[in-house]
């Protein structure tokens, strides 16, 4: 299942909007707090689909059988660049555990490249529900390597994969190794380079966000 936020107009297609300008990219705080709100949506909207169980609630004046969310998931994201959106989701997700991966493309003379994974910490995966979060969804080779890495730990039930901006390719590559995968984007593009970068998409999301790295 494909979930594309900017498929009826929304507060969320006016946040990738700014995401994308080269004009509001300079700021850097403008620019996280939009993938923090877009995820903080995604959040919400993930909750629907969470079983919930019923909870009776005392109040001041009675108590009331109220719904909750039945298990909390685990939020996983791929440093650095999916800090933002991490935390957006771990705003509405406040009582989840966490799970961190270091996911990187190390380039090659030809220009190819190959997905580096050299750091996980996350807790029991078994059974879990994991979201996991990275801006731009593009070939879909560090998602995927990520996931297959998360599986070594423990087999989750489900997987969710939150992205500010998706293209189709990378798409295709996740439902393809991941079939029962649900995936939430702000955006979706149909183009991706050779060098592996959605077009139009907004650019380098890591070094919009956290500033300039040197190229592996």
């Amino acid at each position: 299942m494909v979930n594309n936020l900017s498929s009826q107009h929304s507060l969320v297609s006016n946040w990738v909007s700014e995401l994308r300008d080269v004009t509001i990219q300079n700021d850097r705080l403008r620019f996280r707090r939009n993938l923090e709100r877009i995820a903080e949506v995604i959040g919400y909207e993930i909750s629907k689909e969470l079983e919930s169980t019923e909870k009776l609630v005392k109040t001041p004046l009675g108590e009331h059988p109220s719904k909750v969310i039945k298990e909390q998931p685990i939020l996983a994201t791929i440093l650095r660049a999916g800090l933002a959106m991490h935390n957006g989701l771990l705003n509405y997700f406040d009582k989840a555990d966490n799970a961190y991966l270091s996911a990187y493309r190390k380039h090659n003379p030809d220009g190819s490249f190959d997905i580096c994974l050299e750091y996980l910490s996350c807790p029991d995966l078994k059974n879990r529900i994991v979201i996991l979060s990275d801006p731009m969804l593009a070939t879909g080779a560090s998602l995927v390597k990520s996931i297959q890495h998360l599986r070594k730990v423990g087999e989750f039930k489900q997987v969710h994969i939150v992205c500010a901006i998706a293209c189709k390719v990378g798409i295709e590559m996740i439902l393809k190794s991941e079939p029962n995968a649900i995936i939430w984007c702000g955006d979706i593009d149909e183009e991706i380079t050779s060098k592996g970068y959605i077009v139009p998409g907004l650019g380098d999301a890591g070094d919009l966000a956290y500033g300039t790295k040197i190229q592996q």
